[in-house]
């Protein structure tokens, strides 16, 4: 973990792949504890020290999470993600090279409980919200291509979802019909950056998480125009 910007009511931190936000039935120890910790440690706090979840990332994604540090900042920032007033910008290393370099995907989704999966269809199906994402393509390799996404709607496993649906399947995302897994178990999804007005403050906030350590990465972040 990686603390990328933090004040009295906010900390930001760069998920690691396989990390968990919050705790779920795996038992394994979740970021929002291990975050805790931290806090306890640095400010040598006794007792409990507070830690609000305000959004989910998956598991074998990395990238930026938000924490409230503060009673008075959780419930703000949960009513800013709940109105599209926090803006989220992913990465995303796709094999197949998009039909268009730039475009908008509309699909309605159905989530499967039992395969913790999402279904796009074009169509509207019983069930299924409307998922909206903005792609572009912002760099090539040889082998790979990196899409930036912006997020319309926060939908389960959407980007994941949407661009397999498009013929893009995120690198090592096997459920989504990635060829093979990564190396570290993860899929190549992350989540670049994050710009609000601080829910107390009224500043702008701006953060960028560094990309994971991986060649493949590097190659990419160099070759963006």
């Amino acid at each position: 973990m990686t603390v990328l910007y933090e004040d009295n009511h906010i900390i930001i931190v760069n998920k690691a792949v396989s990390e968990i936000v919050q705790g779920d039935k795996t038992g394994d120890k979740p970021l929002s504890e291990t975050v805790k910790e931290w806090l306890k440690e640095k400010y040598n706090k006794p007792g409990n020290v507070f830690c609000g979840v305000t959004h989910r990332l998956d598991r074998p994604v990395s990238g930026i999470v938000i924490f409230a540090k503060t009673s008075k900042a959780l419930p703000r920032l949960n009513d800013m993600f709940k109105n599209k007033e926090v803006k989220k910008t992913y990465w995303a290393i796709v094999k197949n090279l998009p039909k268009q370099p730039e475009a908008d995907l509309r699909h309605y989704l159905v989530r499967n409980e039992k395969q913790n999966k999402s279904y796009a269809y074009d169509t509207e199906k019983p069930n299924s919200k409307l998922a909206i994402l903005h792609y572009k393509l912002i760099a090539r390799s040889d082998n790979y291509n990196l899409l930036e996404i912006d997020l319309q709607t926060g939908r389960h496993h959407q980007i994941r979802c949407q661009l397999a649906k498009m013929g893009c399947p995120i690198k090592g995302d096997l459920k989504y019909g990635a060829e093979r897994s990564n190396p570290d178990g993860g899929i190549s999804l992350h989540a670049r950056s994050v710009s609000f007005i601080h829910p107390v403050s009224k500043e702008l906030i701006e953060v960028t998480a560094p990309l994971p350590d991986d060649k493949l990465w590097k190659v990419l972040e160099s070759a963006v125009k």
